[in-house]
C-alpha cells in the first residue's frame, strides 16, 4: 500500500474543490492506489502522464476538467510508493504545477 503526502498548496486548492469533485477525486484515487499496490501501469482512463517539461512531476485526470499533480517522494515503508500530492484542480493548476 502506498504512503502519501499533501503539500500545502494541495490543501488550499482542496478547500476550493465542490463536494462532487472531491468525490470524483477520492473514486479515481482508489483506482490509483488500487494500480500502484498491483505494480501494474495505471488505467488508460486516470490518463496518468508526465508533465512536459518537469520530469519530475506527473498530473492525474479525475474528471473531464479535474486534474491533480504529483510526484514520487523518498520510500517511507520498503517497497512501497511514496506518493506527493501537489496541486489539485482544473487545467489551471500547470501554470504553477
Amino acid at each position: 500500500m502506498p504512503t502519501y503526502a499533501r503539500l500545502p498548496r494541495f490543501d488550499q486548492d482542496w478547500a476550493t474543490l465542490t463536494p462532487a469533485e472531491r468525490a470524483r477525486f477520492r473514486s479515481a484515487v482508489a483506482k490509483f492506489v488500487a494500480d500502484l499496490s498491483a505494480g501494474r501501469p495505471f488505467r488508460k482512463g486516470l490518463r496518468v502522464r508526465r508533465i512536459e517539461g518537469v520530469a519530475e512531476i506527473w498530473e492525474m485526470t479525475f474528471a473531464p476538467d479535474g486534474r491533480a499533480t504529483w510526484q514520487y517522494g523518498e520510500a517511507i515503508r520498503s517497497g512501497h510508493a511514496h506518493v506527493i500530492w501537489r496541486r489539485i484542480g482544473t487545467h489551471d493548476i500547470f501554470r504553477a504545477p
